[in-house]
């Protein structure tokens, strides 16, 4: 941390500094990098929120100290983009989730599961904002025209939340993405420069749409006569609500017929036009939201993978790596129960995995720093073996009956992490 801010402070001067060269530095430590900014901001944000109050004479509060998301499960989606459009000012600070009517206390786990349902929600295709491409199995935006982009805005804020609030989440965007979110890592002080405009290639588009980008690559390496076998024009021709419109590649391209000599020219607009032009106010809406949240020098140390990673932590799970690292209380690791515990879950199909992982840390995905970053617990619970093992998401906790049999902890562990969505207290 001493290094990042000599950095920030000296910036370009000859000073030397390893964040000049961020390819020697870890992903690991990156990521401390950027949870320590995040919190030094927040705490900033909300020293700043509490001379205001003193200093109108108001009464402090602890509300006022975090961003406070209230919502009900029946209106998720709508009452999560109302909170967030109302709060902008307040999207810097600690983030507090409430469920109406449960009484569940957000010490970060009721965090972990409004995130989880809320991009659940926002991407199933009903929705509409982005397409899902079962070849690539990844989403894209949609490239259809409408009145108001906020919405795309407040999905970038979430996806930037997510990162200033060290969640991981389960959104399946590509690589280009991204790379798009850092064109460029700080947002420009001119409004009218264009934002998350970035080079793309083929190799860009085989990761979303690889039929189409097989396509575009045979039309390159074809050796017959292109202009009179495929009879194409520098134009393209996309379907918008049952209605097919056609969009020229450059000024007059449906007179320019697509040669031999012009091809490269012709995939290359098509490549750019897809990914980038066509979805312009889209992917500008939800750029700016996430660095609404995330601006921060720390981003310039990022490679667009590495963004990936700290947005989508992995989904490989290594159980085993799991039941290392594990902490015990009232339990030792060689007691029957949790040797059974482990015989059951090693065991387990990849789907009951994941489940498992979510009931007891709020989320299926693994941290940036593998399964041990998680500090897993197993805890005993002195209640009656009729019971179900019950979660603490927030402090990744289980708490394990000493159940007398495999049979029986393996099916009241089943029963439990299928049923885990709602908060409720003892």
């Amino acid at each position: 941390m001493e290094e990042y801010h000599n950095w920030q402070c000296y910036g370009n001067s000859h000073r030397f500094s390893f964040c000049q060269y961020p390819f020697i530095i870890s992903i690991a430590a990156k990521k401390v990098i950027i949870q320590r900014d995040s919190e030094q901001q927040m705490i900033s944000i909300a020293r700043q929120s509490l001379v205001d109050k003193v200093s109108r004479r108001q009464k402090p509060d602890m509300n006022m100290l975090f961003l406070n998301v209230k919502v009900r499960r029946t209106h998720l989606v709508s009452d999560s983009l109302d909170e967030l459009a109302r709060k902008r000012a307040d999207l810097k600070k600690k983030l507090k989730v409430t469920f109406v009517g449960e009484a569940g206390l957000d010490m970060g786990g009721l965090t972990k599961e409004w995130f989880l349902l809320l991009i659940r929600q926002i991407f199933h295709p009903d929705y509409g904002m982005f397409t899902y491409h079962k070849d690539s199995h990844c989403h894209w935006f949609s490239s259809f025209k409408c009145d108001n982009y906020s919405e795309f805005r407040l999905v970038g804020a979430l996806m930037g939340l997510a990162v200033y609030n060290s969640i991981t989440l389960d959104i399946r965007f590509p690589p280009c993405c991204y790379k798009k979110l850092l064109s460029p890592p700080i947002v420009p002080c001119d409004h009218n420069a264009l934002v998350g405009i970035c080079d793309v290639t083929l190799d860009d588009l085989i990761q979303i749409m690889p039929e189409l980008a097989h396509g575009l690559s045979e039309l390159l390496s074809y050796e017959g006569n292109v202009e009179e076998d495929f009879y194409s024009t520098f134009q393209v021709f996309q379907e918008e609500f049952g209605v097919i419109k056609s969009y020229n590649l450059k000024p007059n391209g449906d007179k320019i017929p697509v040669t031999n000599q012009n091809r490269k020219e012709y995939v290359q607009l098509y490549v750019d036009f897809l990914l980038n032009k066509s979805i312009y106010k889209q992917f500008a809406a939800f750029y700016y939201g996430f660095h609404s949240v995330c601006a921060s020098y720390a981003l310039l140390l990022l490679r667009p993978e590495e963004v990936e990673i700290l947005v989508c932590g992995s989904p490989e799970l290594d159980m085993s790596a799991l039941q290392r690292s594990t902490q015990y209380e009232g339990y030792q690791k060689t007691d029957l129960t949790i040797r059974y515990f482990w015989d059951v879950v090693l065991g387990f199909s990849l789907d009951l995995q994941k489940k498992l992982l979510h009931f007891a840390t709020g989320s299926d995905r693994v941290p940036v720093g593998g399964m041990a970053d998680l500090n897993f617990k197993i805890s005993k619970s002195e209640t009656s073996t009729n019971w179900l093992p019950v979660a603490h998401t927030c402090f990744n906790q289980l708490c394990l009956p000493p159940y007398k049999n495999k049979k029986e902890l393996k099916q009241k562990l089943i029963i439990g992490i299928s049923n885990a969505e709602g908060f409720g207290l003892e």
